[in-house]
């Protein structure tokens, strides 16, 4: 599945009707929450029964697209479905349990097959459901000509702080081709260095929101000296917001360019399988970690591991910093140690390069009896992805089965 995006340039009333399909299709999603919560036992079909009922009882709602009414429903229920798997997997926390959709900035509308018609330039497109937006022309570097309509499965309309977007979901297949490099890598991410890999290269941490911070305060103290419900007000939020998406945006931006350049240039790639979600409850690092994206980071990874045919290898994080990656002993270090010093074998190396090292040597250990495996992947350029999550405990060879002597 691959999404194209491209912006829309219309008119201040096309972006009002645009607005209202937007805020309707906000409400259905939270009546079929509110829905569901009166009566726990329905499932995903009643609630999109309930959209023609929805339909009925609110001239209003009629208007948006019925089938946009039900990816409304089907996005309500995957919430919903979100928040049962939290609680059938005992998951730690808080589990997802379905909230309601406020009035933010940024909110979206998503059309199936009907509802909107390109022209046949494929330059432009017309929303044809009852709040008749009109046409808009689409502004992007993708082309639209070398897909059918029928590989367009859903347009969804996406609103943020610099204008509207639309979004096609279309039905292809990515698979590239490369060359095999005959290269295995390591990677140990940190917040000095975004990365160190096995070989001793790194990679400086960009810090996009250490870098924008001052702009984002004097923004947010503009933001707050103006009034409540004034027009003011609207315009220093809508400029508060295109600084952060301005951060958001550059971050993924990183992380897209970094992840393909490593898989581009290496047959394994491993990396830790850290628990982000539990490492930003420190205070103290919190924003710094959030500021690193190493989630998007790793993500990126996986999907292109997907596309080219790389293997990837998820290791757990366990002793990666302390064993020495000559020895093998366990050495105890502080954060503020950066520096790995054996005291058995006497060697030296930078912290972050050591894990590296064991980071790689884990998964290598694991791909071994899979080597013909990954090495069929890499000549073949197939588009598959190992993605193995490591246990703790890793056999590193087959168990011998030899013959007993009968006892006499």
């Amino acid at each position: 599945m691959l999404v194209f995006e491209a912006k829309l340039q219309g008119t201040k009333q096309q972006y009002e009707k645009l607005d209202e399909a937007i805020r309707t299709a906000r409400f259905v999603r939270n009546s079929c929450i509110k829905y569901w919560i009166d009566n726990k036992r329905i499932g995903k079909y009643e609630l999109s029964a309930y959209c023609a009922v929805l339909a009925k009882e609110y001239p209003w709602a009629r208007k948006l697209n019925s089938q946009a009414r039900q990816a409304s429903a089907e996005r309500a229920w995957s919430s919903i479905a979100r928040f049962y798997d939290n609680c059938k997997k005992s998951q730690p926390g808080k589990k997802g349990f379905p909230k309601f959709k406020k009035h933010q900035t940024h909110g979206s509308v998503e059309y199936k097959n009907t509802g909107w018609k390109l022209s046949e330039d494929r330059r432009y497109i017309t929303f044809t459901d009852g709040f008749e937006a009109g046409c808009f022309k689409l502004w992007g570097t993708r082309d639209l000509h070398f897909y059918q309509l029928k590989q367009i499965k859903r347009v969804r309309v996406v609103r943020r702080a610099d204008g509207y977007y639309a979004q096609f979901c279309l039905d292809v297949e990515r698979v590239e081709r490369r060359e095999p490099t005959g290269k295995n890598i390591g990677l140990d991410v940190g917040l000095t260095n975004f990365y160190t890999d096995s070989d001793g290269r790194t990679v400086e941490n960009p810090r996009h929101l250490r870098e924008s911070e001052k702009a984002l305060r004097r923004l947010s103290k503009k933001l707050s000296r103006t009034a409540k419900g004034s027009k003011n007000r609207a315009k220093a939020r809508n400029c508060w917001s295109r600084k952060h998406l301005k951060v958001s945006r550059q971050r993924q931006d990183f992380a897209v360019k970094l992840a393909r350049c490593v898989i581009q240039s290496h047959d394994l790639v491993a990396y830790e399988d850290l628990q982000v979600r539990n490492m930003v409850k420190n205070r103290r690092l919190a924003k710094s970690i959030s500021d690193a994206a190493w989630t998007n980071f790793r993500q990126w990874l996986e999907y292109f591991g997907k596309v080219f045919g790389v293997v990837t290898v998820a290791v757990p994080p366990h002793y990666t910093s302390a064993d020495c990656s000559h020895c093998g002993k366990p050495v105890k270090k502080s954060l503020s140690q950066r520096t790995h010093r054996c005291p058995d074998c006497g060697f030296i190396l930078d912290r972050d390069w050591n894990a590296a090292i064991n980071i790689l040597e884990k998964a290598l250990r694991t791909v071994g009896h899979t080597g013909t495996l990954a090495l069929s992947l890499v000549e073949g350029n197939a588009s598959g992805d190992i993605d193995l999550c490591l246990g703790e405990e890793t056999p590193l060879s087959k168990p011998s089965h030899r013959k007993r002597k009968p006892k006499k």
